[in-house]
């Protein structure tokens, strides 16, 4: 791809974000319910191609749970405030009420509270006992710390997550975690990221990983853009990533998932990821707004309360509907917001594919206009595609 020249000691390539692509119908299309949108992970098998975000305002152990039922995986953060407190519904509440200007101070107050270890296992064996797969995250400094409590309590999938993660940390403070090493260790599915390029992508999927997140930033409650000054915009991002995954598969004839995190808030966001080589989503805000998230019509990144250098906002994404009128509808609103997968799946046969992985062969192309052409009047009026 051609590099543009920033500078006379600078040049970059252009990347491109959902809302900068379309996906073109190809000759054929296809009746909707003959399309098949399910994912599997290892030897783990979901009607929905979603993760649930790994936030404390988006995934507690009850939506997790409802999560599972519905076809999807919630992702329970295992440094969160469910970790931290016996019942954190409380500061939950508390935190959805807290004044904009005093909400990032306070929540730094609240999760100074250290993780008690017992709850972990407490957790896991919550989603456990309610017969879903359990899945949760952590961060790559406390893998090692607590990953044992988790798996002794029936952990299914982990997932290692930061802001960033890459497969060669380098550190003189502290011995950094050998991803290798720490994957090859045990027989379960280890998702990792976020990542944003395609050389930390081919290197994370090096590591063993069964999937790798891609996204760095896009978050609606995410400030890392603006705090550090990195990230990529998502359809590059991802298609990059999937660029490195078919490398990993010639070199090792090894499959390794992609998942999208982050940028998505309509079914057509949704769609652009799969079109641009996601396997799977990871959703926040979109499942925030649900009437069973924790956070009550409010949303957080698990940056958002670091003690030195906070990287998120509390934002306030209002309570639309349940979680299965999301996922699955029916929709009463005409802006995508809800049945995300029920578009997905009318997306898919429209253009005439009938799997995820066929979807992702579909053509997209460079397309700025595609959310303003011939909506003056949606615009105008606040309604439709003009809510964005």
């Amino acid at each position: 791809m051609a590099e543009i020249e920033i500078g006379i000691g600078k040049s970059g390539r252009r990347a491109y974000g959902f809302d900068d692509i379309a996906i073109v119908p190809s000759r054929r299309t296809r009746d909707p319910e003959d399309v098949d949108v399910s994912w599997q992970i290892d030897a783990y098998e979901f009607a929905l191609p979603l993760l649930g975000s790994a936030m404390d305002g988006v995934v507690s152990p009850r939506t997790a749970i409802e999560l599972g039922r519905l076809g999807g995986l919630g992702v329970l953060n295992l440094e969160g405030l469910w970790t931290r407190y016996p019942d954190p519904e409380p500061l939950l509440a508390e935190i959805a009420e807290l004044d904009a200007s005093l909400a990032t101070a306070r929540m730094q107050e609240i999760y100074s509270a250290p993780v008690q270890e017992d709850l972990i296992g407490r957790r896991i064996e919550e989603l456990k006992a309610a017969g879903v797969t359990a899945a949760a995250s952590l961060t790559p400094q406390k893998v090692e710390r607590w990953h044992k409590l988790a798996l002794d309590a029936g952990l299914d999938i982990l997932v290692i997550q930061g802001t960033v993660v890459s497969a060669e940390h380098v550190s003189t403070r502290s011995e950094p975690l050998n991803l290798k090493d720490f994957i090859a260790r045990y027989d379960i599915p280890v998702v990792v990221g976020g990542c944003a390029s395609y050389s930390t992508a081919l290197h994370l999927m090096r590591t063993g990983a069964a999937g790798i997140l891609v996204g760095v930033g896009p978050g609606n409650a995410c400030t890392t853009r603006g705090v550090l000054g990195i990230g990529v915009p998502q359809a590059t991002a991802i298609a990059d990533a999937a660029g490195a995954r078919s490398r990993h598969l010639e070199e090792t004839g090894r499959y390794v998932h992609i998942v999208a995190d982050g940028g998505m808030r309509t079914g057509g966001d949704v769609a652009k990821a799969i079109a641009c080589g996601a396997d799977a989503v990871m959703l926040g805000s979109p499942l925030a707004r649900a009437e069973e998230a924790p956070g009550r019509g409010c949303h957080w990144g698990m940056a958002t309360f670091h003690a030195d250098l906070p990287r998120g906002a509390r934002v306030r994404v209002d309570q639309i509907g349940s979680l299965r009128e999301i996922l699955l509808g029916p929709a009463i609103e005409n802006d995508g917001t809800r049945n995300l997968f029920g578009a997905l799946r009318t997306s898919m046969a429209t253009c005439g594919y009938a799997t995820i992985k066929e979807f992702q062969r579909a053509e997209v192309m460079v397309a700025p206009s595609l959310q303003t052409e011939g909506k003056h009047y949606q615009r105008q009026q606040g309604v439709g595609m003009g809510r964005r």
